[in-house]
């Protein structure tokens, strides 16, 4: 009996040994395991912060959503009169061209949208008062040389006492007459553009060119091939774009605020997102009824070549040149109540877009003026667009990688 009971009381000393030792174990491998899940969340904090200072963009991604970068600028953000009218080119610009006689159209050079040269042919008409103009010309020709040797003749009678004064005179006033008469003719020819020297040598034509008389685009063609055309007849318009200008309507409130060398800023339909620049070069003296507006035009900077007179134009013009750094309202993202802009670079094969704390001015619907809490240097690129979408990706960066 005692036996046993030592037996009893010697199992359970190893029991309780051994399960102090197991439970010093577990404490210690439990320990571990929780300075490994510690530091493992460390570090997965510091991966989290380190994502969330940027926005990372594949270059599809770039693509995809057409981001626009750009340096910083300057403009002006502040008073401003609004304006619209449309583009026009000057009165000596634009040429109807038409024929100095009434003749049959044979041939036509010219398409609409050809650009042409000063004195570029642009038809050939014909009619037999061509050919008749022509012949009357060498006619008086040969009646001046007649009139010349007449003349020398009485002349010499005259000086040597055997001819009469009055022939004398008659002969003289023939030959002013028929030298009157050549160089009318000769100047018809000429507006025909016939040569008058070779309808002199012989050399007659049929048909005649009609010609421009300025360097430009053909706007119009208003004649058919075998057409009968009135010397007043519209045949062709040429347009020379190369000064159009924006012509502005500004109301009578605002047209003490105008003068000339201010600013215009504007935008045309045909060029959707982009903003045109012009100086003024002329204000009207007299004012447009209904409404009651002054014409006010300006020569537009560095225009683009497919401008065309009679685009609808919208703009601002600057009338207080306060100029100062800004961004699209759409380069602008708001976190709370801070502001951020995004400077944008290159970064292996994607973008790297980071948040650069900002405060903001005036603005319009488009820009918005912007000061920079550091030094932004002059050659620092920043997105112009998709703003909120940056600031989207960064805060999805931000969350991804929580454990």
């Amino acid at each position: 009996m005692k036996i046993r009971s030592k037996i009893i009381i010697y199992s359970l000393a190893v029991f309780s040994f051994t399960g102090f030792v197991s439970c010093k174990d577990a404490a210690e491998n439990g320990d571990a395991h929780t300075a490994e899940n510690e530091a493992h969340e460390d570090e997965g904090h510091e991966e989290e912060e380190g994502h969330g200072e940027e926005a990372m963009l594949t270059q599809q991604q770039y693509d995809a959503l057409n981001m626009e970068i750009d340096s910083l600028k300057q403009r002006s953000m502040s008073g401003y009169v609004e304006v619209n009218g449309q583009l026009e080119v000057p009165p000596q610009n634009e040429a109807t061209v038409t024929s100095v006689i009434g003749a049959n159209v044979v041939d036509i050079k010219v398409i609409e949208g050809d650009k042409i040269q000063k004195g570029q042919i642009l038809a050939y008409i014909s009619h037999p008062e061509i050919v008749r103009m022509q012949t009357e010309f060498f006619n008086a020709s040969n009646q001046l040389n007649f009139q010349e040797k007449e003349f020398n003749r009485q002349e010499k009678l005259y000086d040597a006492g055997v001819g009469s004064g009055e022939t004398f005179q008659r002969a003289e006033a023939e030959l002013q007459n028929a030298k009157g008469r050549l160089q009318g003719l000769r100047s018809q020819l000429q507006l025909l553009n016939v040569n008058p020297e070779n309808v002199l040598n012989g050399n007659m034509t049929e048909r005649i060119p009609v010609r421009s008389p300025i360097e430009g685009a053909v706007e119009g063609v208003n004649v058919k091939t075998g057409q009968f055309v009135q010397a007043q007849d519209a045949m062709f318009e040429i347009i020379n774009t190369e000064h159009v200008h924006a012509d502005l309507m500004v109301f009578e409130k605002d047209i003490s605020k105008v003068e000339v060398g201010q600013t215009v800023v504007f935008r045309v339909e045909s060029l959707p997102g982009t903003e045109l620049e012009a100086r003024i070069i002329s204000v009207g003296q007299s004012f447009e009824e209904g409404p009651k507006a002054v014409h006010v035009h300006a020569e537009i900077d560095n225009k683009p070549d497919n401008l065309i007179p009679g685009m609808y134009v919208n703009g601002r013009i600057m009338v207080d040149e306060t100029r100062m750094r800004a961004l699209p309202q759409d380069a602008i993202g708001q976190d709370g109540d801070k502001s951020y802009a995004f400077r944008a670079e290159r970064e292996g094969e994607g973008w790297s877009f980071k948040p650069v704390e900002i405060t903001t001015g005036a603005g319009d619907e488009e820009w918005v003026a912007v000061n920079f809490l550091g030094d932004m240097e002059s050659t620092d690129l920043f997105a112009y667009n998709n703003a909120y979408y940056l600031m989207a990706q960064m805060k999805k960066g931000e969350g991804g990688h929580s454990h």
